[in-house]
Order: C-alpha cells, then sequence, then structure tokens
C-alpha cells in the first residue's frame, strides 16, 4: 500500500489543496512591497537621447 508524504484533509476540495499541509492552505495577508519611483538623473536622459539618436540615424542610414 502507498501512502503519500502528506495528510490529505478532505475539507480542501481540491486534490492539490489537499496535499497541502495547514499552515500553507490557511494562508497569511500579503506583505505590503514598498516600490520607489524610478528617478531619472540628467545623465541617464542624455545616456537615452544619445542612443535613441544614434538609433535614428542607423535607421535613416539603412533605408536611404
Amino acid at each position: 500500500m502507498r501512502r503519500s508524504l502528506v495528510m490529505t484533509d478532505d475539507s480542501a476540495r481540491h486534490p492539490f489543496l489537499a496535499s497541502l499541509p495547514p499552515h500553507v492552505r490557511r494562508g497569511t495577508p500579503a506583505l505590503a512591497i514598498k516600490h520607489e519611483k524610478p528617478r531619472w538623473s540628467f545623465g541617464d536622459m542624455k545616456e537615452f537621447l544619445m542612443a535613441y539618436c544614434a538609433c535614428f540615424a542607423a535607421v535613416t542610414i539603412f533605408i536611404a
């Protein structure tokens, strides 16, 4: 006779949920994650514009 490693719970109503341990199935409230706004410096904007202009020039030369 083969036994699973995790005791099943018939009140879970789904095979996957029944195989989870009680402390996982019970659930906890999600933790709040602080997201900082990205701060663009002048150097970042300058590098972005340089890359944009270089790509624009390359595509324009390729098309012409």
